[in-house]
């Protein structure tokens, strides 16, 4: 490990979950360098997710869409411009948490004197002067702080906390007001699609589940990205509210006003539980490398052994809400 590391760049451009597991990697480098300079470099989309980082004091975006364009030109500028600042700032150390061909070229290219990385690719290796083996067998947060162990850097108390701009929460209380939601009230989130349809709960296991809570006197808010609208309509048409396509600082902020979430394995559910917010994730029980909500097992309602996690019951979902909190 260097000795001191004034300028230190973090490197993950996805996905949402995955950045969000580095943060207590990111907090453990600034309490062993609480005067560095330590910058994060992720994708365009991921922006607002490094955003909430304590420990990062700048973000710099690489716009992958430009990638996958047939404008040459655009894509050529954009890549210098940003491969100029990189040089530009000086870092003295970079750590790749990602460990892809473009993520190794782009450490490579910073020009950093020290370069940390997991590479099992031969061309790869070669993109940095430190190759630590890749953690296996764990979570990724714990993967990333393996990382640092393997490298070098001093054990410290264990982190898992990002905070939310205040706009932010202001945006949150606003779509409340407007959606008649009293934020003095027990609120259930439900967050109903991942980003693999096999690992989605039913809707309509979602809809009996937000009738069972409203029954009881709470309020429900549906959450998604911008291409669930029309898949959440049946909630709409079900008389409760739906926050699909709002930023997603301010989706992460309205889970953070509600009692709780419940919802699959999302990058939100994980972005919540680092702001310190309740979930119930719907998953497969916890096996070497499940990304359960972070240090919290006990937060989870799994399917039968070997069952997808559709085959979840209801009851056994609105039972869990019952211990924690059902209104």
């Amino acid at each position: 490990m260097v000795a001191s590391a004034p300028k230190i760049l973090l490197v993950r451009l996805k996905s949402i979950g995955d950045i969000v597991f580095t943060a207590p990697a990111t907090d453990r480098l600034r309490q062993n360098h609480p005067d560095a300079s330590i910058g994060f470099l992720t994708s365009v989309e991921n922006r607002p997710v490094v955003e909430t980082f304590p420990a990062v004091n700048e973000v710099l975006v690489l716009d992958r869409r430009l990638l996958r364009r047939p404008n040459l030109l655009a894509t050529s500028r954009h890549l210098l411009g940003l491969v100029r600042r990189l040089r530009a700032r000086r870092f003295s150390l970079v750590i790749d948490f990602q460990g892809y061909g473009e993520t190794a070229l782009l450490t490579r290219l910073t020009g950093a004197p020290t370069r940390w990385g997991c590479a099992t690719r031969p061309l790869r290796r070669r993109a940095y002067t430190h190759n630590v083996p890749r953690p296996g067998g764990c979570h990724p947060a714990d993967g990333y702080l393996q990382m640092l162990d393997q490298a070098g850097v001093p054990p410290a108390p264990v982190r898992n906390e990002l905070r939310l701009p205040d706009h932010a929460m202001h945006e949150a209380q606003s779509f409340f007001m407007h959606s008649r939601l009293n934020p003095a009230k027990p609120t259930l989130f439900l967050q109903p699609f991942t980003s693999a349809e096999a690992k989605n709960w039913p809707l309509a296991n979602f809809l009996a589940l937000a009738k069972i809570w409203r029954h009881h006197g709470g309020q429900v808010l549906f959450g998604g990205g911008p291409n669930e609208r029309d898949r959440l309509r049946p909630a709409k048409s079900a008389g409760f509210a739906v926050a699909a396509g709002v930023p997603l600082q301010t989706s992460a902020a309205l889970a953070c006003l509600a009692t709780i979430l419940v919802g699959g394995d999302t990058g939100l559910l994980h972005f919540v539980v680092a702001l310190g917010q309740r979930t119930l994730a719907l998953m497969p029980a916890e096996r070497p490398g499940s990304s359960i909500p972070y240090r919290h097992p006990e937060w989870v309602v799994s399917p039968p052994p070997g069952r997808p996690v559709s085959e979840i019951p209801v009851a056994a979902v609105g039972k869990a809400l019952a211990e924690i909190q059902m209104p």
